[in-house]
């Protein structure tokens, strides 16, 4: 996706409770207690890794990855050869979390290597700067960004008043 391509950075999307059964006891819209969209955008800028669940043709693959937020994806490099990287070849569908299950992330969506040169070196600048590695961006590894279709939130500690989700029109 080229720099001129990627669609312009929202400002703050629309929170709206989960589609969960009933028996989960999400609270309604107006109880309250949704956690702001710069909450969780700051839970995705500071972490140190992120899961990444993929499948193939084959079962689901679970793994950790190194990544970076910004311009409303996470982006993350892996090798050409790896697992996550042949199931997103064979499909480019992919759940990715932080790591605690208490204060929760999950994003859902399509990953698309990422090609444009001046997106490349953002990446490879803000990866290094946050990790103090510099990854190879010159296409020889795959650079994988993921623009999330939904993504969900909550606080274990208060489940049912705190889960929200956020729902984005991606043309797709």
């Amino acid at each position: 996706m080229s720099e001129q391509e990627r669609p312009a950075q929202r400002s703050e999307p629309k929170a709206t409770r989960p589609r969960m059964p009933s028996d989960y006891g999400i609270q309604p819209l107006e109880a309250g207690g949704l956690i702001p969209w710069s909450t969780v955008t700051d839970q995705l800028v500071n972490a140190r890794n992120y899961w990444v669940v993929t499948t193939g043709k084959g079962r689901p693959h679970a793994a950790p990855v190194w990544g970076i937020w910004f311009d409303d994806a996470l982006y993350f490099s892996t090798d050409r050869a790896s697992r996550k990287s042949r199931n997103l070849a064979a499909n480019p569908e992919i759940v990715m979390h932080l790591e605690s299950g208490d204060d929760v992330v999950i994003l859902e969506g399509s990953v698309e290597e990422i090609t444009d040169p001046v997106l490349l070196t953002r990446f490879a600048d803000a990866y290094d700067a946050k990790y103090q590695i510099r990854p190879v961006a010159d296409g020889s590894s795959p650079i994988y960004g993921l623009r999330p279709r939904v993504v969900h939130a909550w606080l274990e500690q208060d489940f049912p008043r705190t889960a929200t989700s956020w729902r984005f029109d991606r043309g797709n």
